[in-house]
């Protein structure tokens, strides 16, 4: 495809992703070989993290800028390395507005942002024409850099989207006021880049189709400024969904997939320049039916290429199914870099780390005997296999997968059964022997030369009186199917694992996208203000307590970025929670048919009647093998919740240092 001075090699994009790279000049090697490894994969063109047209645009202090030539040139060794792995690569320009978090930033107007500490300054009318000019030097440095495109963020609530919209500006002077107004700040930062950099080089706009916000823009407005965008001189609409803080989530796991395109192509049909379609597009066969329907010209991928950067590749040499692909979890990527640390993937800790976590050939063959296949097990005999080693994997249940099964089968976590799919493929193309049903003795593990102990873990059962009556069923039993509970259910343990039964429980497993939209109340823009209308109330399966010992707000350890979307979901689903609870005995009714559960919450008594109680009370370690010079990992090492993150990262390393 042809952009501009730009020709692509398909229509693939890596979408723009912070990464925290960005942020020093120390780590200019580490992002060069980062969107390096990415170009060797096929990918058409990567797009960077947003850089800051100027100090008061910055995400945080001391944050990713494009303001000087001695930055330009930095970035050539960036450009360099991903033109000689035969990839073409723009730089995003993003000023964060008021979601800068520093107490400098600056809006349209002084509205405080819910998701930072800070108020912004409102931006005087000379500060807002000098920003206009920073945004386009910003651009014209980065061509200089030798970027091939540059995108200009005109979505997900930073300060393009809060000139845009009402809801956060309130000015009267040149840049606000009237609709005509507020989109004046848009369509000059392109008009004066389009001077700067020439007719022909690619200048692509992320525009927010669906604002997800109260007050936030009508698709009516949201078609005027794409038309005004292209009379400026636009080469491509890339797409945006949803504000930063909105209260409907866009990206994450539970969202269907392939959620937005049709907003995309109901953009592509009012414009002219080509269309970008992104977000929850994560497999080679949807974003190919998106493209051959003729819904987008483009398909942008940001995640699904941190889970494997040879994306591409595989899908063009029919190897789809060898993707490793991304299970929208936010674990290691966004939540990573919302609390400011470097961000990686979860199915794929090597990203961001590829100078670092290498997985090397191996000079001498040796043999390792991995025992459990869950995801510790799995990386590990994977990656161990991929440097050359002989490689056996010993599991006792029928199929692989350990408590990933479980968690697979959590509406709204469909898509971990993938990352199965990707281990299960991968063992059989290495080669590695797996061996199905079999529990390791020490005598099977005495010939190997290394042995790693993934056993994993299994339910902790609580000292609670009565626990052991049959009503009483672990969470395994229930998320696998064995057992079906009734219709009134206590779950005991609010943590990750608690949150998902209570969703499984209150489900209904055949939530149609049309339904999931209007659960969170999204709705057509063009009658609807933003996208948004009042949700409609969902009819929970069941009615389900949940119950946890610690007084803090159940949930409140969830991942960063999709903990709030998680906890609403109970919400919506009527579970009720009770925090700071004491178990005193499990009891049955006097029909034996149902069970009583005797609670001390704030020092009075309660008591919950159900007809089961499902325990999440946390796991116990399974170390039946741990013996000298054996390498013990995920969750045999320690049973801290279900942290496939840290199992699957573990897991590598260990392979790695074999």
């Amino acid at each position: 495809m042809k952009l501009g001075s730009l020709t692509l090699r398909n229509r693939l994009v890596m979408g723009s992703m912070h990464t925290g790279l960005e942020d020093s000049p120390f780590n200019t090697s580490k992002l060069a070989s980062y969107f390096a490894e990415r170009a060797r994969g096929g990918t058409g063109l990567i797009i960077t993290g947003g850089y800051s047209p100027n100090k008061r645009g910055w995400l945080k202090p001391l944050a990713s800028e494009m303001t000087t030539r001695l930055q330009a040139m930095r970035h050539r060794e960036i450009t360099g390395e991903v033109h000689a792995a035969g990839g073409a690569i723009a730089m995003q320009v993003l000023h964060a507005g008021r979601y800068g978090y520093h107490p400098f930033s600056v809006s349209a107007s002084n509205r405080k942002s819910p998701i930072t500490p800070f108020k912004p300054s409102a931006l005087s009318t000379k500060a807002v024409d000098q920003t206009v000019s920073d945004f386009a030097r910003a651009i014209s440095l980065a061509q200089k850099a030798g970027y091939d495109a540059v995108e200009v963020m005109g979505s997900e609530g930073y300060l393009i989207n809060q000139f845009l919209a009402a809801r956060t500006n309130n000015r009267t002077d040149a840049w606000g006021g009237t609709t005509e107004k507020r989109m004046r700040f848009p369509v000059e930062i392109v008009r004066r880049t389009r001077e700067l950099v020439g007719g022909d080089f690619p200048i692509i706009y992320r525009i927010s189709l669906l604002d997800l916000v109260e007050d936030g823009q009508t698709w009516e407005e949201v078609v005027e400024v794409a038309h005004l965008l292209e009379d400026a001189g636009v080469t491509v609409l890339n797409t945006g969904i949803g504000w930063h803080e909105a209260r409907v989530p866009t990206i994450i796991t539970q969202v269907p997939r392939n959620a937005w395109v049709d907003y995309t192509a109901r953009l592509k049909a009012e414009v002219s320049v080509p269309v970008c379609a992104s977000n929850r597009i994560n497999t080679p066969e949807a974003a190919e039916e998106i493209l051959a329907s003729g819904k987008a010209d483009l398909v942008s991928m940001a995640r699904p290429l941190l889970a494997d950067a040879d994306f591409l590749n595989k899908a063009a040499a029919g190897r789809a199914d060898e993707i490793n692909t991304c299970i929208a979890c936010n674990q290691a990527c966004l939540d990573h870099v919302f609390k400011n640390q470097k961000a990686s993937c979860l199915v794929n800790p090597r990203a961001c780390h590829e100078t670092t976590l290498v997985l090397r050939p191996t000079r001498a063959k040796r043999s390792v005997a991995v025992v459990g296949a869950g995801p510790a097990g799995l990386a590990t005999a994977v990656s161990a296999a991929e440097r050359g080693l002989d490689v056996t994997l010993f599991e006792k249940a029928e199929d692989l997968g350990g408590q990933f099964k479980l968690a697979m089968q959590v509406p709204g976590k469909e898509d971990f059964r993938d990352t199965l799919r990707y281990y299960r493929r991968r063992l059989e193309v290495l080669g590695v022997d797996v061996r199905l049903k079999t529990e390791a003795t020490p005598a099977d593990l005495a010939s190997y030369d290394e042995v790693v102990l993934a056993t994993g873990v299994k339910p902790r059962i609580p000292a609670i009186q009565g626990v052991d009556h049959p009503r009483v069923l672990r969470y395994d039993q229930v998320l696998s199917g064995e057992v079906v509970p009734g219709r009134q259910v206590a779950v005991i343990g609010a943590g990750g694992i608690g949150v998902d039964v209570s969703v499984w429980l209150t489900h209904d497993v055949g939530e149609t996208p049309d339904e999931w939209m209007a659960h969170w109340g999204v709705a057509d823009p063009s009658l609807h203000r933003g996208g948004l209308t009042e949700p409609k109330p969902r009819a929970p399966q069941r009615e389900v307590t949940l119950i946890q010992r610690k007084t803090t707000p159940i949930g409140i350890g969830l991942g960063k970025t999709s903990g709030w979307a998680h906890r609403a979901v109970l919400k919506q689903s009527e579970v009720r929670q009770i925090s700071g609870a004491s178990y005193d005995r499990i009891e049955p009714t006097a029909s034996g048919d149902r069970l009583r559960l005797h609670l001390t919450v704030d020092g009075a008594t309660e008591v919950v009647e159900v007809d089961h109680v499902v325990l999440c009370a946390g796991q116990e370690s399974v170390r039946d093998l741990v013996a000298p010079g054996r390498t013990v990992i995920g969750g045999a090492d320690v049973a801290a919740e279900l942290d496939a993150k840290r199992a699957i990262k573990q897991g590598t390393e260990v392979a790695a240092a074999l």
